[in-house]
């Protein structure tokens, strides 16, 4: 096994990325009115949607590298997100000019599942084993 297997810098190779992307998704949600330009002109549904496949996709990565069979990882990455989706939804309750929306929580999850699924067909694509 190699210094990077054994090392912490597989962890953090794993898991930054992950923890990076709920920590600009918590500071975009800090804002009255985040990407103005861009939340006028695109349904604010699909960009919850985009915004969480990306965070599950990460999620899924981290999880497979750590040795999570596939449906188990696939499961995880999409819980984790929607909870994460969930204390967001709850964290905008206290945003001046946010609101919190059931149905930004669903748009989420479904995201979430979308992004857990493209990891899956990216990682077959590139002939992770599965």
């Amino acid at each position: 096994m190699n210094l990077f297997a054994r090392s912490g810098w597989r962890r953090a190779f794993l898991w930054i990325p992950p923890v990076l992307y709920a920590a600009l998704i918590f500071h975009f949600s800090s804002e009255s009115d985040p990407l103005p330009a861009l939340t006028a002109s695109v349904w604010d549904k699909a960009i919850h949607a985009t915004q969480y496949a990306g965070l599950a996709l990460l999620l899924c990565r981290a999880l497979r590298g750590e040795r999570l069979k596939w449906r188990a990882s696939i499961v995880l990455a999409i819980v984790i997100a929607s909870a994460y989706a969930a204390s967001d939804e709850w964290h905008q309750l206290f945003v001046p000019g946010r609101n919190s929306d059931t149905l930004d929580w669903l748009a989420d999850t479904v995201g979430a599942a979308i992004g857990s699924a493209a990891y899956t067909l990216i990682a077959a694509a590139i002939g992770f084993p599965p």
